[in-house]
């Protein structure tokens, strides 16, 4: 047989070396570590459009890489996480907070959580949250401190009274989740879709890497620069 062209061979040898990397790369992503870009303000102030968030795929399971089969589970999400997983409505990735886990039973009303019979507690919110907020947002909105069972974080609502600010109680079912965005009244979460199968959720979030400002010329927010989530 005649032998390979010697540049032919190095650039095969490359291309080989490269998919091995890449192969690598992706399916550490897709099995142990991740991010994911937020594009919408449905966990605001939390969380806000432009932040990359820091997915821990290994919080919960470990799944075979490029699928959502489980090898193996050693926990299960917990009330306040923030959590990435796919939509029941149309397999889009999603970043939301647990609010119920299997067996609770949930209500809100006008924007005030009730959780297994117990109204949530609230209080003021300290305005270091609203940085990253335009002042037309932070004048427009009630923002407030919520106790989920020991976990404090930000929420912010337009008012008593808006669409989905009431609702139930509901029996979260064995297997599955209620999902709330911090945003109330701006997030397509749980009271749009319904519960989240446990098999849909990616893992957890727990830092922002980064953030740049869409609505100034994407200057980085250098202040939002690996920043712990509440």
């Amino acid at each position: 047989m005649k032998p390979l062209n010697p540049r032919l061979a190095l650039w095969l040898k490359l291309s080989r070396d490269i998919a091995i990397m890449a192969l690598l790369i992706f399916g550490a992503r897709s099995a142990i570590a991740d991010w994911n870009h937020v594009p919408t303000g449905s966990m605001k102030p939390t969380i806000v459009e432009g932040d990359l968030i820091f997915v821990d795929r290994l919080a919960y399971d470990l799944k075979v890489p490029f699928t959502t089969w489980h090898i193996a589970e050693w926990d299960d999400p917990e009330r306040g996480e923030i959590v990435v997983f796919f939509s029941p409505a149309n397999g889009d990735r999603l970043v939301k907070r647990v609010i119920g886990v299997p067996g609770d039973v949930v209500a809100m009303h006008r924007n005030r959580l009730y959780l297994n019979g117990k109204p949530l507690v609230y209080g003021p919110l300290d305005k270091k949250f609203l940085k990253a907020l335009p002042p037309e947002a932070q004048n427009r909105f009630q923002f407030a401190i919520e106790n989920l069972h020991g976990t404090e974080h930000p929420v912010m609502a337009l008012g008593d009274n808006a669409p989905g600010s009431s609702f139930g109680p509901v029996k979260v079912p064995a297997g599955k989740y209620l999902m709330l965005g911090d945003n109330r009244d701006n997030s397509a979460d749980s009271r749009y879709f319904g519960f989240v199968e446990r098999d849909a959720i990616v893992g957890r979030a727990t830092a922002v890497i980064a953030s740049w400002n869409s609505d100034h010329f994407y200057l980085p927010r250098k202040d939002r620069f690996f920043l712990g989530l509440p």
